[in-house]
């Protein structure tokens, strides 16, 4: 799901690549050390270094899925508006219906093949260790095997139309995230549809109401950031707006680092007791006279940090640069594999590398009571000799369904697509005046 080469926007496939990546590390926290989450261990104990600000973001991950909502609404914007900006309307309503056509089995099918690999594994026992692992976080997530092969099978079909009629996967729970994106990306197309004729300036403007509209309703991982991605876009199309870049360098600059460091202070904010620490009680205080009734407290973060950090790479176009490097080019290519892949091999190939590959026999308690064993983690050590190993296992797996899977989706969605678009020459019925 590349964006392309048209200009320099290949900084948010960069962007994305860190989004997979702090996905991944989150889930690893997540699964192992969940204390990372908060300000400090305990009330009154000094933090450890991944719980100070800044450095927290990278094990905290929460910014990735919010990311992944504003890199959505910008690659939905992106060529429409650079249509529209040339006054080709026309050509960008064509565009428009072919990736509104495509993006659903584009997303579809990648999603129910990797649910149906995760069925497998399933059934095949590889979760069995983590099921029976004190990582709760690994037993939680990690799938049940069913009593019989009908009802494995009709499990297993239920749990694919679930991921799109209510976000819910019982083989892989990260899939929640991607009803909301698909949602969002119609609704930025009908945003770009309606907004053909208007002039630029006003767009943006209608694209901040938007926003604004989000923030009202409390949807600060996808709403609120689809309409900031089409909003930027509109922005670093504007040619206005890139003069004043190029007449003023060293403000741009200076308010580049002012958004940056302000952007992941407030991505900082921690999952739970933010009374703990200063800088946390601080944010907390603000956040609470500035956001709506009943807010996610650390989902806003998250979005206004990354809205702030957003505009300090507007800020900086060497920035920009420095994220559509080749390396970190990489890491976007993979980025869907990766989100896809890393559950199930945290919860299967980690999981044996840490608690070892037998598990543990059933126990008789006291009362006569026939209990499971529980396998303990052997500690933070042990995880930490094979996690060089394990991420680029991760990796790699991403790279063979980036070369050989991805293809024959996008093979299937085309063949799909073909059978149901009008031929070239092909017209319409009229509708009587």
């Amino acid at each position: 799901m590349a964006i392309g080469k048209e200009g320099n926007v290949k900084w948010v496939d960069g962007l994305r690549g860190l989004a997979s990546t702090l996905v991944v590390l989150t889930h690893i926290a997540r699964a192992f050390d969940g204390e990372l989450f908060l300000p400090a261990s305990h009330e009154g104990a000094q933090p450890r270094p991944m719980q100070l600000p800044f450095l927290r973001i990278l094990v905290q991950g929460r910014i990735g899925v919010t990311i992944f909502s504003f890199v959505t609404g910008y690659v939905c914007a992106l060529k429409p508006i650079k249509l529209y900006r040339q006054n080709n309307q026309d050509i960008a309503f064509t565009s428009l219906a072919k990736s509104a056509l495509r993006r659903v089995p584009r997303l579809v099918i990648p999603c129910a093949f990797a649910t149906f690999l995760i069925w497998v594994m399933a059934n095949l026992g590889m979760f069995l260790v983590a099921k029976q692992s004190d990582c709760w976080w690994c037993g939680k997530t990690a799938p049940d095997r069913q009593a019989n092969a009908y009802l494995s099978v009709k499990h297993l079909i239920q749990n694919i139309i679930s991921t799109w009629t209510n976000g819910r996967n019982a083989y892989d729970g990260n899939q929640w995230t991607l009803l909301p994106l698909l949602k969002g990306s119609m609704e930025v197309y009908t945003f770009i549809i309606a907004t053909a004729y208007i002039r630029p300036k006003f767009r943006m403007v209608l694209s901040l109401m938007m926003f604004a509209y989000f923030w009202i309703g409390a949807d600060s991982a996808f709403g609120m950031q689809f309409f900031w991605g089409v909003f930027l876009c509109d922005l670093q199309n504007h040619s206005p707006a890139n003069e004043w870049l190029t007449r003023r360098t060293r403000l741009s600059r200076v308010l580049a680092a002012i958004f940056l460091i302000l952007g992941l202070y407030v991505a900082s904010y921690p999952e739970g007791h933010p009374e703990w620490m200063a800088w946390s009680k601080y944010q907390h205080t603000v956040l609470k006279h500035i956001l709506p009734k009943d807010p996610d407290f650390p989902r806003f973060a998250s979005g206004i940090g990354l809205e702030l950090i957003t505009l300090g790479l507007h800020f900086s176009p060497g920035l920009r640069d420095v994220l559509s490097s080749k390396y970190l080019l990489w890491f976007g290519k993979q980025s869907f594999a990766v989100y896809l892949l890393h559950g199930p091999l945290l919860r299967s190939v980690l999981c044996w590398m840490v608690y070892g590959i037998h598990v543990p026999p059933p126990i008789t308690n006291d009362k006569g009571e026939t209990i499971q064993g529980t396998l303990m983690f052997p500690g933070t050590l042990r995880l930490m000799v094979f996690l060089p190993f394990w991420l680029p296992l991760n990796y790699g797996a991403a790279m063979l369904w980036t070369g050989y899977v991805d293809p024959w989706c996008a093979n299937l969605t085309e063949k799909i697509v073909g059978k149901f678009m009008l031929a070239r020459d092909e017209k319409g019925v009229l509708l009587p005046q």
